[in-house]
């Protein structure tokens, strides 16, 4: 990887990690706007509990890296989930104009500098809808307010307890092998228990 788009990915990644809590935010805004399809309520649902739970594909913990995933899977989901040229998708967008604007450039670099790791989390979208959490799974989530409220409690947690700020990531974070090598630690052992 070239030093010009090594240092658009860190710059990417760095604001994505800065922002993350808020991100999460406006997947819960998409979960509930009941101008959009279900299916895309859904999805967002399995993004939030993606987003939510310390154990998906790389374990949240104080490692700043190890929430790249849950970065590039969030905007993964809202790009699939509300990125047509449907009315009311347009409508929600245009109310987070910071975050969609800048979207798909954003995942350009990520695609350019990741490579194949990028198809492969890019394939875990898809799988969302599947996700549980608490033995719960995103169709009992959707129908019930109670559980909703309950996930949304979950992420007020989340953000609380984020350990990452702006001026500690610039500190720690320089280099794109920080976050690329975690996950290709992650895709590997993937990759390992489906051939056992």
């Amino acid at each position: 990887m070239d030093a010009e788009l090594s240092g658009r990915f860190v710059k990417t990644m760095r604001s994505w990690l800065v922002s993350l809590p808020f991100d999460i935010k406006i997947l819960y805004e998409a979960s509930t706007d009941e101008n959009l399809s279900r299916e895309t309520r859904e999805l967002m649902i399995g993004a939030i509990i993606y987003a939510v739970s310390p154990h998906d594909l790389i374990s949240d913990r104080d490692n700043f890296a190890s929430y790249a995933d849950d970065c590039l899977i969030i905007r993964l989901a809202l790009k699939m989930g509300v990125g047509s040229d449907d009315e009311d998708e347009e409508f929600f967008r245009s109310r987070f104009p910071e975050f969609f604007e800048s979207l798909d450039e954003e995942l350009a670099v990520c695609q350019e500098a990741m490579g194949e790791l990028y198809s492969w989390l890019a394939s875990k979208v898809d799988l969302l809808r599947k996700r549980t959490h608490k033995n719960k799974t995103v169709t009992q989530y959707f129908e019930s307010d109670e559980l909703q409220e309950t996930l949304y409690e979950d992420g007020l947690e989340f953000r609380t307890d984020y350990p990452i700020i702006e001026d500690d990531i610039s500190d720690r974070f320089k280099k794109p092998s920080s976050i690329i090598d975690l996950l290709e630690r992650a895709k590997a052992e993937e990759d390992l228990k489906a051939l056992v």
